[in-house]
């Protein structure tokens, strides 16, 4: 009966992943996206978008499936070892993009130009934007879908595709090239592989924010959009040739990006990050609960 059992369990992990997909691209996709984009502006609409369709589809998911298991158990309960992980995620995704954006302003590959002064009430407004971004697309990508992969196939048979099409999603980008999409998805394998070490969210999205923000803090563009250039009165220039720079993908399309992905996979690798429990992950399958015993011999 095992093949019998791992198809009925092949078919149930199928159904529950394309469920919650279905439902954040059919509330994100065909309703908040346009809708937000007319009532907040082109930055807060989708973030936001981003973020409701992604805590509506893990609620709902997690209240059709897992009666038990409480929204915050994906990987957002905040205590301690949290905030020390949150810490950490920080602390490696601005270090990372330092790495990448420093090195051609000290050798004077490329130079910060000085437009007018920055408006700091909308730089807080746009880091708030991008949390939220942040923070949705760790839900959608390395939350539910992805955990009850991740129990069912094993961390690397989940992390690496995840994160290749983490990477592929930003295809539509504007000016989208192969190697920022290469970059990309290579920050979506160190987003299951932070997750991986962490069993929480709050380190994938320590990275994901401090790379998002520092990248448009410099004045460079972030996969392909401009975010900070008008409100913090200076934007990166670069003297240097496409592979360096990107073009108009940003700094991700540039092999500083590529260089930088090494270290920061060191860093995740040896950081004292705290590991939580993760229901999703840790618990045994439900076919294992149910699974009759076999009779005791005689």
């Amino acid at each position: 009966m095992a093949p019998v059992r791992k198809r009925r369990d092949a078919v149930w992990l199928a159904v529950r992943v394309t469920v919650f997909v279905v439902l954040f691209y059919g509330l994100g996709w065909f309703v908040l996206d346009p809708l937000l984009r007319w009532f907040a502006g082109g930055l807060a609409g989708p973030t936001f978008a981003v973020l409701v369709s992604a805590v509506f589809a893990t609620w709902l998911s997690l209240r059709i499936h897992h009666e038990d298991i409480p929204f915050f158990a994906v990987g957002l309960f905040w205590n301690p070892s949290s905030a020390q992980n949150l810490k950490f995620g920080l602390l490696g995704g601005v270090g990372a993009a330092a790495l990448a954006l420093v090195p051609p302003l000290l050798t004077g590959a490329a130079r910060i130009s000085l437009n007018h002064a920055p408006e700091y009430g909308a730089i807080v407004f746009s880091a708030v934007c991008v949390a939220a971004g942040s923070v949705g697309e760790e839900l959608f990508f390395r939350g539910y879908g992805f955990q009850l992969l991740m129990a069912n196939w094993g961390p690397w048979a989940a992390i690496l595709p995840v994160g290749v099409v983490f990477g592929w999603m930003h295809n539509a980008n504007p000016n989208a090239s192969p190697l920022g999409l290469i970059n990309t998805a290579g920050f979506g394998i160190l987003f299951g592989y932070a997750f991986l070490r962490s069993r929480d969210l709050w380190l994938p999205i320590g990275l994901h924010f401090g790379w998002n923000f520092t990248l448009p803090l410099f004045g460079a563009d972030l996969s392909g959009i401009t975010i900070f250039k008008e409100i913090t009165g200076h934007e990166m220039v670069w003297r240097a040739g496409v592979l360096w720079s990107g073009g108009g993908y940003g700094p991700e399309a540039s092999i500083l990006t590529s260089a930088a992905l090494i270290p920061l996979f060191v860093y995740l690798w040896k950081a004292p990050i705290r590991q939580q429990a993760s229901p999703l992950t840790d618990l045994p399958g439900e076919s294992a609960i149910c699974e009759p015993s076999p009779p005791l011999q005689s």
